[in-house]
């Protein structure tokens, strides 16, 4: 394994019931990636980025998380994790969205008071992501645009060494869309590896640097370029694969 790679997959596979979700899966994420994980549904995606976060176990095969093997791994701060569930749920949480950020310093306290470096860090999250104006409001009050950048706010104040989305713009307008993914390409750009989940290929193929198209089985993974010029999208998704676009 190379020094910089934070997800490290050897021959993984997972299963729900005997239902195969993930079969013999091998891939590397390195460290400053921006890696689209596509496939069509019930493909196994989210399942996948389960299993290279440590939600799920694998039945078979290795997975190391920032070189340790994934079930040790103990420094939860390090990662960012934004799932369509998560900003469904906070729809009826009634805490403010400073609140909400400040949860990412809760790694760093511990059992002690916050500090005046760990306010510094929740305010700086906050002008990043560009809702410090609404620091004050309830998580619920906000756009479905907004309340995911509070959660990647949360990340951000935590240090987060690797932010992982699953379809994060569902629900959410196209101007909010672009102006999100804005956002990612900076973050990333400023060092935060990345990993996608999200439906629209012609988006990933524009934002991302490495694609990893799956249907249970890995069918590609690699630079994007590589992927628009390969067969990867119509043998993993059969007749309904769309076109891409690519602006790199």
């Amino acid at each position: 394994m190379s020094s910089s790679s934070i997800v490290t997959l050897e021959d993984v596979s997972f299963a729900y019931g005997g239902q195969p979700a993930v079969q013999n899966v091998s891939l590397a994420v390195e460290e400053g990636d921006f890696l689209g994980l596509i496939g069509p549904n019930g493909s196994g995606k989210t399942t996948l980025l389960h299993l290279m976060l440590g939600l799920h176990s694998p039945d078979s095969g290795s997975i190391e998380l920032f070189g340790q093997p994934v079930d040790e791994f103990d420094h939860g701060e390090w990662i960012g994790y934004v799932s369509q569930q998560s900003t469904q749920k906070s729809s009826t949480m009634p805490v403010t969205v400073r609140e909400v950020v400040t949860m990412g310093r809760f790694a760093h306290a511990g059992h002690s008071r916050l500090t005046d470096r760990d306010r510094e860090a929740v305010v700086d999250a906050l002008e990043t992501v560009g809702i410090a104006e609404l620091a004050d409001r309830r998580i619920n009050q906000l756009s479905g645009g907004q309340r995911q950048r509070a959660y990647i706010a949360r990340a951000l104040a935590s240090d987060t060494k690797l932010l992982a989305l699953d379809e994060p713009t569902v629900g959410v307008d196209a101007e909010s869309r672009d102006a999100f993914y804005q956002l990612l390409d900076s973050l990333n750009e400023d060092g935060i590896t990345i990993i996608l989940i999200e439906h629209d290929i012609g988006v990933v193929t524009d934002r991302a640097n490495r694609i990893a198209c799956v249907n249970k089985e890995l069918y590609h993974h690699g630079d994007t370029e590589s992927f628009v010029e390969s067969d990867a999208l119509e043998e993993a998704y059969g007749s309904s694969g769309r076109v891409v676009h690519h602006h790199h």
